[in-house]
């Protein structure tokens, strides 16, 4: 993979992760933070969800990610060499 791809994976990685993520957390945290300061209300949406996102949610889209890269190269190449009609 390109170095230049590798980035637009990432970047398509991270935002997969993200906007699922900071909405779900939004929805949660604004029923329970109503009237803090808008700094207070950022920081415990941060808190939850950078951990969520480096250890479990990234992993996890980058390996899902992965699978379907590796399905599709087989696929391909079955296709090219005739194994596949």
């Amino acid at each position: 993979m390109s170095d230049r791809m590798a980035r637009v994976r990432m970047v398509a990685v991270a935002w997969i992760a993200v906007w699922p993520t900071i909405t779900l957390l939004l929805t949660i945290v604004e029923p329970l933070a109503r009237g803090w300061p808008l700094p207070l209300r950022t920081l415990l949406v941060s808190a939850v969800m950078v951990p969520a996102m480096v250890l479990v949610l990234f992993p996890a889209i980058d390996r899902l990610l992965s699978l379907v890269m590796r399905f599709n190269r087989r696929t391909v190449a079955r296709h090219r060499w005739g194994a596949v009609e």
